[in-house]
C-alpha cells in the first residue's frame, strides 16, 4: 500500500490560510508576539521542524528578558482596565471568541497535527474540549464568582506543549472570564502557530491576552518572579516545576503547578479480562504523551499469564504513523492511536533508556517495529517510536520510578497487597491511578492507600471536564487544585482567611470525594 499526503493539508497551505485569516499575527516570513493590545514584530524567530516528517515549520519568535518585562508591564495595565469590565460583557466577549475558534476548528486541529504530531481524532478533540469546556464556564461563571474578585495582577501561564487548546487556551479564557488579564508563554517544543491563531481570534474581541515566546532561561524569571504577577499557572515536569517551587518558597504568590507522576494500573483478584484489552490499547493514545497516561501495570503474579494473553493482542493492535497519510485523495484521515513523539531527540532518548533497561535485566515483553507504521514513501521517521513493553525494569532505570512520556509500558509483578501499594506509589505522588479488581470493597480499601488524586476502579481516570476537580498528591502537584469552581477560585480572591483546596507549603487540603 503506497500512501500520499492528504490533499489540502500541507504545512505550506495551512500557513497560507493563517496569513489570510489573521495577517496581523502571521507574516509571510514569521510569527509575531502579542502584548499591550497589538501584535509586534519583535523577537528572533527560532528554527523549528515538525516531528511528523522533520520538515521545516514556523518557529517561535523568541523575546529577550527586557521585552518580557515590557510585556508583563503591559499586562498589568490590561489587568487594571479589564477588572472594571462588567461580567455580562466579559461573557459576551469570551463567547464571541469561542464562536471564532469553533469556526476555525479544523485549521487549529491541523496546525496541532503538524506542530506536535497529534493524530486527527485527538487534535480535533483538543480543540473541541477547549471550546465546549469554556462555553460551560460561561454558563456557570455567575455562581462561581459570588463573593469573589479578580486577583491583584495578571495570571501568568507556562504550559507544556501537549495540550495547547484544551489545557492552555481553555485556562486562559476562563481566567479572563473571571476578570483577569492573562499571559501565555508559548511552549518552545511545539504549538506556537496554533496558539498564535487562537490568540489572534480571541484578541479581536478585546480580551486582555498576552502571548510571548522565548527560552525558559530568559523568560521564566520574569514570568514567574515578577512581583506584579497575581498567579502563576504551570503545567510540566518535576525538574522545571521543582525549580519554580523553590523560587516560591518565600513568596505568598498564588500558584497552580501541575507536575508529572507515574500513573499506575494495578491488577489484583481480577477476572473481567474482556474489558481490559480495549483499555490497554486506548492507553496508548497520543503515545502516552499525556499527564494522565498509564505507563505502568502492577500485576498480581498469579494473574500474569491471563494478563499477558490480553495485553499482547491489544498492544499489537495499536496503530501509529504519519497522521495525514492516506491511500487515496478522498480518503478520510487515518484513525491512529499516535503519531510521532514531540522531537527526534525525545524518541532517541527514550529508545536508549529502553535499551539500557534491557541490558540491566529488564525483560522485553514486546517491541514493535517501524515497519508496522503507516508512513509516506521515503519520509523521515526519526521522531517515531513503536509500542514497547518491559517487564520488571531494574530499580536503577528511570523506567522504574519516572513517567517515560512515550509509548513504553512497564510491568511489575507483585505477590501481596503491600507490594502492590508500594509499587503503585513508586513516584511519590501521581495524578491518577486505577485498580482492576472484582471486589469493590477490596478496591476501595486499597485505593485509600494510593498516592493518586483520582483513583478509578476497573476504568481509567482522566483530567476531566466541566465540574470535575483535578489535582495531584505528593510531588505531582503544588498549589491550588483546579476544575469546575476550583479553577475560578484559584484565580480570584475570596473572603478573608480563605483556605483554597490544594497542596501548599503550610498545608494540604483535599476536596471531599
Amino acid at each position: 500500500m503506497s500512501l500520499i499526503l492528504k490533499p489540502g493539508t500541507s504545512w505550506r497551505e495551512l500557513y497560507a490560510r493563517c496569513v489570510e485569516i489573521a495577517p496581523e499575527a502571521f507574516h509571510d516570513d514569521r510569527l509575531l508576539n502579542f502584548y499591550g493590545g497589538r501584535w509586534r514584530r519583535e523577537g528572533v524567530p527560532g528554527p523549528a521542524t515538525t516531528p511528523v516528517d522533520g520538515s521545516a515549520i514556523a518557529g517561535p519568535p523568541r523575546l529577550d528578558a527586557g521585552s518580557a518585562r515590557a510585556a508583563v508591564a503591559a499586562a498589568v495595565d490590561d489587568h487594571r482596565a479589564w477588572a472594571e469590565v462588567p461580567l455580562a460583557e466579559r461573557k459576551a466577549r469570551v463567547t464571541a471568541a469561542l464562536d471564532d475558534l469553533q469556526a476555525n476548528r479544523d485549521l487549529l486541529a491541523l496546525l496541532l497535527v503538524w506542530e506536535i504530531g497529534k493524530p486527527w481524532r485527538l487534535a480535533t478533540a483538543d480543540v473541541d474540549r477547549c471550546v465546549e469546556g469554556v462555553r460551560w464556564y460561561v454558563e456557570e461563571i455567575d455562581r462561581m464568582l459570588e463573593g469573589r474578585a479578580p486577583l491583584g495582577g495578571p495570571v501568568s501561564n507556562i504550559a507544556s506543549w501537549n495540550y495547547p487548546m484544551s489545557v492552555l487556551v481553555h485556562a486562559v479564557l476562563v481566567q479572563a472570564l473571571a476578570g483577569n488579564a492573562v499571559i501565555a508563554k508559548a511552549p518552545t517544543d511545539g504549538g506556537v502557530s496554533c496558539l498564535t491563531l487562537a490568540t489572534a481570534l480571541a484578541a479581536r474581541h478585546g480580551l486582555p491576552l498576552t502571548l510571548v515566546s522565548g527560552g525558559g532561561g530568559e523568560l521564566s524569571p520574569v514570568l514567574v518572579g515578577s512581583p506584579d504577577i497575581g498567579c502563576l499557572s504551570f503545567v510540566g515536569g518535576r525538574g522545571v516545576g521543582g525549580e519554580i517551587v523553590a523560587s516560591l518558597v518565600d513568596s505568598d504568590k498564588r500558584h497552580v503547578l501541575e507536575q508529572e507522576g507515574l500513573n499506575c494500573w494495578g491488577i489484583w483478584e481480577f477476572g473481567d479480562w474482556d474489558s481490559l484489552g480495549p483499555q490497554i490499547r486506548k492507553a496508548f493514545d497520543y503515545a502516552k504523551q499525556r499527564c494522565t497516561a498509564y505507563p505502568r501495570y502492577v500485576v498480581q503474579r498469579e494473574l500474569f499469564d491471563r494478563f499477558l494473553a490480553v495485553y499482547l493482542p491489544a498492544v499489537r493492535g495499536v496503530a501509529f504513523g504519519h497522521p495525514l497519510a492516506v491511500e487515496h485523495p478522498d480518503d478520510p484521515l487515518p484513525d491512529l492511536d499516535f503519531g510521532p513523539l514531540i522531537t527526534d531527540a525525545k524518541a532517541k532518548e527514550l529508545a536508549d533508556v529502553v535499551d539500557e533497561a534491557v541490558r540491566m535485566g529488564g525483560v522485553p515483553l514486546y517491541r514493535g517495529s517501524l515497519d508496522d507504521g503507516r508512513f509516506l514513501p521515503g519520509q523521515q521517521t526519526a521522531a517515531y517510536l513503536p509500542p514497547t513493553a518491559i517487564l520488571s525494569p531494574p530499580r536503577s532505570s528511570p523506567l522504574h520510578h519516572a513517567e517515560p512520556f512515550g509509548p513504553v509500558d512497564t510491568i511489575v509483578l507483585v505477590d501481596t497487597e503491600a507490594e502492590m501499594l508500594s509499587a503503585m506509589n513508586a513516584s511519590n505522588g501521581a495524578l491518577v491511578a486505577t485498580l482492576a479488581c472484582d471486589d469493590q470493597a477490596t478496591a476501595r480499601r486499597l485505593a485509600a492507600d494510593l498516592q493518586a488524586f483520582k483513583v478509578g476502579v476497573n476504568e481509567p481516570r482522566s483530567r476531566g471536564d466541566r465540574d470535575e476537580v483535578f489535582g495531584g498528591r505528593g510531588a505531582s502537584w503544588r498549589g491550588a487544585f483546579v476544575g469546575g469552581a476550583l479553577l475560578v477560585h484559584a484565580v480570584t480572591e475570596g473572603p478573608p482567611g480563605e483556605r483554597l483546596y490544594g497542596n501548599f507549603p503550610s498545608y494540604s487540603l483535599y476536596p471531599p470525594t
